[in-house]
């Protein structure tokens, strides 16, 4: 049977499936729904003079939204680095870790103060881009702003309240998506916003390579590029580090009694924590950039400068925030000493390294190993692409954290279907199963 007809024939699993495509188009009509006051034109033509800069990171991540200047212009940024902070104060404020311990209903409320920093960043992003919008023009000298008052409200007033909603809206399609549809919803939003970007940029490297301003041997380069990018990815994300682990077990037969030891593997991923890292690193590396645009102040502008994608420094700040979220989100996931305990509790034991602590400091050693590899991966992964696609002077941004993402985040789903067909066919499997007693009489 072909996965077509296993989703077909799972009712639960179409239906989420369906839900989640239905959210995901909502989002991508919201993209083109534009802000009040603001000349469409002269911002798609500033964004596009802009593209292989910092807006063109960001511009990547809203799916195009920031580049028409949309009411989805923020994205779920916002979102991002709002849950970015709360995974750091949980580990640094007693209050937020004991919530934290409290299970389901401590990480609702954990998640509820995540909203509101969320809206307290919307605010303060769209109060400056919105600000940013008054005092700038086109390349061509046309302003942006063409209505200075909106609906009886200042300009910037009315661009807070309308970019706030639309990341408030966008925060509640992505918890929609997590809790009723498949995938991470936060992740598949991004997913959709990047790949809606690819048939526009196949477009323009057609018109390069039609009218002469990019050779076709270069084009070509590109394309070998993607592809091994993409293979070596899918490569990473499927690739384990197993340990080897062990079951005694009693087994009797004519009165006498032998030992058997099971043998099995504790898979540890070569990257553990997946796309977390270079989302986590992107969301940071672009609220200061984008700061430095809406303030003119010189040493915000000077920053602004040197984080650009293809720069030195921001390299170094990007490669340097993977290594820190690669292992933060690791210790918070992932704890040896609870896999530990729970392999002595089921006898189970690593062989040539004694139960308990010694084998919790085992684990703690390989995954920190794993951990560096995974570390150098998703560096090279992410900041070869823009180095070389700067060489070739590609006209609109292009990096290995847009190919990360993308292929991460499908074989994530992929998974999330997968189980859910393995559930549903279990599930059938029990219920047409007939499981008879016998009453055993003493």
């Amino acid at each position: 049977m072909s996965a077509i007809e296993s989703i077909a024939k799972n009712s639960d699993l179409r239906k989420r499936i369906f839900f989640t495509l239905a959210l995901l188009a909502v989002y991508r009509v919201g993209v083109h729904v534009p802000t009040p006051g603001v000349d469409g034109t002269a911002v798609l033509s500033f964004f596009q003079a802009q593209s292989r800069g910092i807006f063109g990171l960001f511009n990547t991540f809203t799916g195009g939204a920031l580049s028409q200047f949309s009411i989805f212009a923020l994205g779920i940024m916002p979102y991002i680095s709002a849950s970015i902070i709360f995974q750091l104060l949980t580990s640094a404020v007693p209050l937020l870790e004991s919530l934290k311990k409290e299970g389901e209903q401590g990480r609702r409320k954990i998640n509820q103060y995540t909203r509101y920093a969320t809206v307290a960043l919307a605010v303060v992003q769209g109060y400056g881009i919105s600000s940013w919008l008054m005092n700038s023009t086109s390349p061509d000298g046309r302003p942006l702003v063409i209505a200075p008052v909106v609906a009886f409200l200042p300009f910037q007033i009315m661009t807070v309240i309308t970019l706030t909603a639309g990341t408030c809206f966008i925060m509640w399609l992505g918890e929609q998506i997590t809790e009723r549809g498949i995938g991470n919803g936060s992740s598949l939003i991004i997913f959709t916003g990047i790949a809606a970007a690819i048939p526009q940029g196949a477009q323009r490297l057609f018109e390069l390579v039609k009218s002469g301003e990019m050779k076709f041997a270069v084009v070509l380069l590109l394309l070998v590029l993607m592809v091994a990018i993409i293979a070596a990815v899918i490569y990473m994300e499927v690739a384990q580090r197993r340990i080897t682990v062990q079951y005694s077990q009693r087994a009797g037969g004519g009165g006498m009694q032998s030992m058997q030891t099971p043998t099995s593997h504790l898979p540890i991923k070569i990257n553990f924590s997946g796309v977390i890292p270079p989302i986590f690193a992107s969301s940071l590396l672009m609220f200061p950039a984008t700061m430095a645009q809406f303030v003119h102040v010189p040493w915000l502008k000077a920053l602004q400068e040197s984080l650009n994608p293809s720069g030195t420094i921001f390299n170094i700040m990007f490669v340097a925030l993977i290594v820190f979220f690669s292992f933060f989100y690791t210790e918070i996931v992932f704890n040896p000493t609870e896999v530990a305990d729970n392999l002595k509790k089921y006898g189970g034991f690593i062989p040539g390294v004694r139960a308990g602590k010694s084998t919790a400091d085992y684990i703690q050693k390989v995954l920190e190993r794993v951990n560096v590899l995974g570390c150098v991966y998703l560096s090279t992964i992410c900041i070869l692409p823009g180095i070389l696609t700067s060489q070739l002077n590609v006209p609109f941004y292009f990096g290995g954290t847009s190919l990360l993402i993308l292929v991460g985040v499908a074989l994530d789903t992929a998974q999330q279907i997968q189980s859910h067909m393995i559930t549903q066919k279990y599930e059938g499997f029990m219920k047409g199963a007939k499981i008879r007693s016998r009453r055993v009489q003493f």
